[in-house]
């Protein structure tokens, strides 16, 4: 089932790089191993800019343009200023306080329309493009929420799944100890040979979940880097 995984990943990119994979990568990604992978962890204060580089969003504030918005009135009416981490890797308060008890409960005023237009237009023009221009509001204002959530989402499976991947750690190594000290037992008599596979069939499953952990805990990390609009750094 992994090794079918594999190639259809292989297959996606070549797609992504528009050419066969090149041959020193694919060596590369035969030999690697999940327990090498370090990817580096988030500051803390990463500021909410980052997700301004986002597709989701540049592409919600080109159809506020098309709309004749102004993007800079715009930002300021709906896109929150605050740090998106706290402590290493975790979610800040500021973050987290966006998604409870309503908080994110945003409405456009009328005496924002104006601002978020270009001045000059007569009012004519300006009740013609109103649907258009309420469109493209709701659609930035989306994108900008969904652009949050996911973030606040990541770090919060990263948080957990780190926790999970230490628990995880601990009962591999106690299973191992387990196997050692069954064999031990097995070899002088003390122990049957039921035993001694059980802890073999024990230090298997918990090398299996391992493995599942550390991927679904690199996985967390790929996906901060999509969610924060490709890493945690100003372009």
């Amino acid at each position: 089932q992994q090794q079918r995984q594999r190639a259809l990943d292989e297959n996606a990119l070549a797609l992504l790089l528009g050419q066969p994979v090149p041959a020193e990568v694919r060596e590369r990604l035969a030999t690697a191993r999940l327990t090498q992978l370090r990817l580096p962890e988030l500051p803390a204060g990463l500021p909410s800019d980052l997700l301004t580089r986002r597709p989701d969003i540049r592409q919600a504030e080109q159809l506020l343009l098309a709309a004749n918005a102004n993007i800079g009135a715009a930002r300021a009416a709906f896109f929150p200023r605050i740090s998106l981490t706290a402590g290493v890797g975790s979610a800040s308060n500021q973050l987290s306080g966006l998604f409870k008890d309503g908080a994110w409960g945003f409405t456009l005023a009328p005496q924002l329309v104006q601002p978020l237009l270009d001045a000059g237009r007569n009012q004519a023009a300006l009740s013609s493009a109103k649907v258009g221009f309420d469109l493209a509001v709701a659609q930035y204002e989306k994108s900008i929420q969904s652009a949050f959530r996911e973030v606040a989402d990541a770090l919060a499976g990263r948080e957990t799944l780190a926790q999970q991947l230490q628990a995880q750690e601990a009962q591999l190594q106690a299973e191992t100890g387990r196997l050692r000290l069954t064999d031990l037992r097995y070899q002088n008599g003390a122990a049957s040979q039921l035993d001694w596979l059980d802890a073999q069939r024990s230090l298997f499953t918990s090398q299996q979940a391992m493995v599942q952990v550390r991927l679904a805990y690199l996985q967390n990390q790929v996906a901060l880097y999509k969610t924060l609009g490709g890493g945690a750094t100003q372009p």
